[in-house]
């Protein structure tokens, strides 16, 4: 299984389009070239780095054995292990749960 964060309201008009493609918030495959996804043990960092405070989010998760579009694992500048990336649109059929919402980390202060 492997993760995609996504903007809720973008996610469900690709729904009726067929086809989600998306990169990552704000940015589309056509401009990107790929679309990011996160292992499982990647999300918490991804969520922490790039979507903190971020609201109205979604986490896809997705069987890849389903993609129909060209997977692959690569190493990103500074990043300790490969991301996978998916290059092509995310058929709907491939997302198997949605995580709806999807809060992002919030800060909290232990006391005492």
């Amino acid at each position: 299984m492997i993760f995609h964060i996504a903007d809720r309201d973008r996610w469900l008009r690709s729904c009726v389009e067929g086809s989600y493609t998306a990169s990552t918030t704000g940015v589309e495959l056509a401009d990107e070239g790929f679309i990011h996804l996160s292992t499982p043990q990647q999300v918490p960092g991804v969520v922490e780095r790039f979507y903190r405070g971020m609201t109205n989010l979604v986490l896809l998760h997705v069987d890849e054995t389903r993609l129909t579009a060209p997977l692959v694992y690569e190493q990103l500048a500074g990043a300790p292990e490969p991301f996978p990336h998916l290059y092509g649109p995310l058929n709907i059929d491939a997302v198997v749960h949605i995580d709806d919402p999807f809060p992002p980390p919030t800060l909290s202060v232990r006391t005492g």
